[in-house]
């Protein structure tokens, strides 16, 4: 039985809607040294979610990835842009991804800065990234990622 062409296009709606629904959050990473950010990777994935690393801010805001990234793992200390560098950067840029830093240099100045800019979690490097505070700040952060409806 041939389907009417309401019951198609419902039909191609309802696909594609279900599509969008069961996308998988894609989470950036940026940091310039290789075997943390591949760790950060390692461990973003083996959440469920998507992961792209990045050396450097620069290399990220140059990428077709910013506009698809639902949250940015970002260290504060790399050479040329620092972390927060960047968030200005995607801030004057109009982007509110929603960020977490991370850092082996913690600096009550710097955790301020970052967080009345909007960051959503500052980290320790090692010492937060273990047990479940990293997965707690990305499960904050996308819970603040909005998707753009289809009609906008």
């Amino acid at each position: 039985m041939a389907l009417s062409a309401r019951e198609s296009v419902r039909r191609r709606i309802y696909r594609w809607w279900n599509e969008r629904l069961t996308e998988v959050p894609l989470i950036s990473i940026v940091d310039d040294d290789d075997l943390f950010r591949s760790a950060i990777e390692k461990l973003v994935k083996s959440l469920g979610l998507a992961a792209r690393t990045f050396a450097s801010a620069e290399s990220y805001l140059q990428s077709s990835w910013v506009e698809k990234t639902d949250c940015l793992i970002a260290d504060i200390q790399m050479p040329n842009m620092n972390g927060l560098d960047l968030q200005e950067q995607l801030s004057r840029l109009g982007s509110d991804i929603p960020i977490i830093f991370i850092t082996a240099y913690p600096d009550d100045a710097v955790r301020t800065r970052a967080m009345n800019a909007g960051a959503v979690c500052f980290l320790q490097k090692p010492i937060d990234l273990q047990g479940r505070r990293l997965a707690d700040c990305l499960q904050d952060a996308l819970s603040r990622t909005r998707r753009p409806s289809a009609g906008a």
